[in-house]
């Protein structure tokens, strides 16, 4: 199995499409380091127009690594499924497509071990790139930026709130929220492999989870009662954002945040546990339809 593996991750290498979504990331953080350290004083000036007369902040500090890499993630993991899928999407229909599928199930090949494979090595690479991100949108931000205690703006209900996390309580935040990516994007890559089955092009089956990724993700922000009790739970995409609750501190009685706290837990650990669920239930789909399905390419 491990030979297997490491020949769909040198086929991954070889798709030109696999350095396109690292190129793309790498000119989107890029694009917000050049903006931010050109003019980031206008953003902070827009941010805390509301509350400077009674909120004193140090706008050159404010604005550094930790910071960055925040509003770099706000925007780029909206955008990384359309990456991640850009590679699943073409797990089983790129073979099909090329007519080397039934050519690799007569080989002493199990089906599942097949799909299996594949679905790791879109896992690995799903892995890489957040690494990547991670390496540019965080560590380099820090190295431009400097670093400090990090502002959050955010907005919950009809009021705006503005959190201030220590710089020595970032960090492990950071190293948390993209495990939590991780586990989002793979249900992304689960979905792309599913619908790679049902195809023998390549195109198919991203552009359908692009879409599917897009209905969905605008169904979880229509806020109407029926909608938010009824359909949003059952919807991944209603917690693709849940890393964002990793920088939501916890407060005493008196308001004060508490180190090392979080705000609710218990619905990120429950938003995992939903992401789990639906990676488990896209993979067992995919080989419940691939080991019964007539390969005919």
């Amino acid at each position: 199995m491990f030979s297997l593996l490491q020949i769909e991750l040198y086929k991954i290498t070889k798709r030109s499409r696999t350095y396109i979504a690292f190129a793309a990331i790498f000119a989107i953080v890029l694009i917000f380091q050049v903006a931010f350290k050109a003019d980031g004083q206008s953003y902070m000036n827009l941010m805390l127009q509301n509350v400077q007369d009674y909120f004193e902040v140090d706008k050159s500090k404010a604005i550094n690594g930790y910071f960055m890499c925040y509003i770099i993630l706000n925007t780029l993991l909206v955008q990384v499924p359309i990456l991640v899928a850009l590679i699943a999407g073409d797990a089983i229909s790129g073979e099909a497509n090329m007519g080397t599928l039934r050519l690799m199930l007569t080989k002493p090949v199990g089906r599942v071990e097949l799909l299996l494979v594949k679905f790791l090595a879109s896992f690995i690479y799903t892995i890489v790139l957040l690494l990547w991100m991670a390496l540019l949108a965080l560590l380099l931000s820090m190295m431009i930026f400097g670093t400090d205690d990090m502002l959050i703006f955010r907005v919950k209900g009809e009021e705006s709130q503005i959190l201030q996390i220590t710089q020595d309580d970032v960090m492990w935040r950071y190293v948390a929220a993209f495990g939590y990516a991780a586990i989002a994007l793979t249900v992304i890559a689960a979905l792309a492999m599913l619908l790679s089955i049902f195809s023998e092009n390549s195109i198919g089956p991203i552009v359908a989870t692009v879409c599917i990724v897009i209905f969905f993700t605008i169904v979880s922000n229509i806020n109407v009662p029926v909608i938010d009790k009824h359909v949003k739970p059952w919807l991944f995409t209603s917690y693709m954002v849940g890393w964002k609750g990793f920088f939501y501190i916890g407060v005493d009685a008196e308001g004060i945040p508490i180190k090392g706290s979080l705000e609710n837990w218990p619905a990120i650990r429950n938003s995992i546990w939903i992401l789990l669920g639906h990676i488990f239930l896209f993979l067992s789909i995919a080989i419940l339809v691939f080991r019964k399905k007539d390969i005919l390419s």
